[in-house]
């Protein structure tokens, strides 16, 4: 019926104020929909309008959506930091940048970690072997490396955080670059994590770049405190299900290349066995007798005689009153020193009187 009366109306008046006013009065005049009793008077229609209540059965909304629907998927209380590369091959990547004091972020391999400076852009790169499904998301997460702080939530210390006036300015990694970034945190967990949508290879590239910076470094006080995280990145779908996953530990520093260098060679002495260099306070000597040793080698060594061949005679002149003057300086030296010899003392009768010595009788 109700399709009847819009044809008639529409094939009857153009379309115009005219056409909307036939049309309602032919919906609401309508027995099979509702009639004019149903809303009453027009007081009753305000009141029914401007009320809390909710409207009459009249309207189909269609099934209330809730929050929990839009909701990230929940996460695991221990996230998996096993390598999955998965059906599509996920894989990645980091720009090779070196060791100088200069560069902002580099990646060691042997170590498969990422050495970064603070709220520093870190380009990765995303490969997979083959597209993921439409719709498909690349999701990071920070946890704590260590078994003892792996129930921890990485978040960013108190100082850097009222710094910053974000909505998200508690998560610890950004994503750079891109307005379509969601941040998360899990309702049971509290961890936070971090979605973009996955885009495909531009044309004449194999990989995907995802920008990412961590926002706060790893030795502040109050945040990581030199706790070292891993930086979980997984390829998933709309609903949460995992179809790649790869894992790298992370050290935000002040100078990522000198850090780098030197836990390698650390970790390249560690495995050939050779103890790492340590910093060792200068140790007072343990007897007399190597003070006496090293006496004996130092005064042998002024003793010798060395031969110093000089070019040019001005550097000659110059050396030799400089060497003149250090052999005066020494004589001087023995000269004032006094050396001191005990008198040995008589074996019966009187004691030898030293020199401003009172006998007993005065």
């Amino acid at each position: 019926m109700e399709q009847d009366y819009s044809a008639e109306a529409s094939q009857s008046l153009p379309l115009s104020q005219n056409t909307f006013s036939v049309l309602w009065d032919n919906i609401i005049n309508n027995p099979d929909t509702m009639t004019t009793s149903d809303w009453g008077s027009d007081e009753n229609i305000d009141a029914i309008l401007f009320s809390d209540q909710p409207l009459p059965q009249y309207f189909d909304l269609g099934p209330a959506v809730t929050p929990q629907d839009g909701a990230a998927p929940q996460t695991p209380t221990v996230p998996v930091t096993t390598d999955y590369p998965g059906e599509y091959g996920f894989g990645l990547t980091f720009q090779k940048t070196g060791c100088a004091k200069s560069v902002t972020s580099t990646f060691s391999e042997q170590l498969n970690k990422l050495y970064c400076q603070l709220a520093k852009t870190t380009p990765i790169e995303v490969i997979v072997s083959k597209e993921p499904p439409l719709g498909a998301l690349v999701r990071a997460t920070a946890v704590y490396k260590k078994t003892e702080h792996v129930a921890d939530v990485v978040r960013r210390c108190p100082h850097h955080q009222n710094e910053d006036a974000a909505e998200h300015r508690s998560h610890l990694i950004r994503i750079e670059g891109s307005q379509r970034a969601v941040y998360y945190e899990d309702p049971n967990t509290k961890r936070h994590s971090v979605t973009v949508p996955y885009e495909p290879p531009q044309l004449g590239s194999h990989h995907t770049t995802v920008l990412l910076s961590y926002m706060c470094n790893s030795s502040c006080m109050g945040g990581m405190n030199r706790r070292p995280i891993l930086t979980i990145l997984t390829l998933e779908t709309t609903d949460g299900n995992v179809l790649g996953r790869r894992c790298f530990e992370a050290r935000i520093c002040a100078c990522p290349g000198r850090d780098r260098k030197t836990e390698e060679e650390n970790s390249s002495k560690q495995k050939s066995g050779k103890q790492p260099k340590k910093r060792s306070n200068p140790t007072l000597p343990e007897s007399t007798d190597c003070n006496k040793k090293t006496k004996s080698a130092s005064s042998a060594e002024d003793d010798e005689v060395f031969t110093l061949r000089v070019r040019g005679r001005q550097n000659f002149e110059m050396l030799k009153k400089i060497n003149d003057a250090l052999e005066l300086q020494d004589k001087l030296g023995k000269n004032k020193s006094v050396v001191k010899t005990e008198i040995p003392m008589p074996s019966s009768g009187k004691r030898v009187m030293k020199v401003d010595e009172r006998s007993d009788s005065e």
